[in-house]
């Protein structure tokens, strides 16, 4: 299984509330950019996870546009900043294998992201993810290592 971490684009600080900020045009576009690059290696993906956040679901909409409807796309609550990063590993192994996805895209936010990648990949400090930012894990036999990480300013 290949699995696609992903953090939301650039977003606007002009909101009643932190759940409620949106993304900027610079966000949408580096989204678009990234989404664009990632399109030339995955032509698709079987599960996409992502968090209610306004501007993670307006992330999903830009890198919607650049892939195939995915066989099943859900929002889950767990996929906050303050997530608990043990359980939202769980929950995304436990998709992905109810769902036999081979191609999984996780889009959600820091700190979350960070810790899920050491959940994930024992020996892994927190990485930190730009904005937009995306991390390949692959796991193989219950195994995951850490393939690459990337951003809109790594890909240009």
């Amino acid at each position: 299984m290949q699995l696609f971490l992903m953090r939301h684009g650039e977003a606007g600080y002009h909101a009643h509330s932190d759940r409620e900020r949106t993304l900027t045009n610079i966000g949408r576009h580096h989204t678009g950019l990234m989404s664009n690059w990632l399109g030339l290696t995955t032509k698709e993906f079987d599960l996409v996870l992502v968090s209610p956040y306004l501007r993670a679901q307006q992330s999903w909409q830009e890198v919607s546009k650049h892939f195939p409807e995915p066989r099943k796309w859900i929002t889950l609550d767990e996929l906050v900043p303050a997530g608990d990063p043990s359980r939202v590993a769980d929950l995304v192994l436990a998709y992905a294998e109810q769902y036999q996805a081979k191609n999984v895209l996780v889009l959600a936010h820091m700190p979350l992201l960070g810790y899920l990648v050491s959940e994930l990949v024992p020996g892994i400090e927190p990485p930190l993810f730009a904005t937009s930012g995306v991390t390949l894990i692959e796991r193989v036999n219950d195994r995951n290592h850490l393939v690459w990480q990337h951003a809109p300013h790594s890909i240009s």
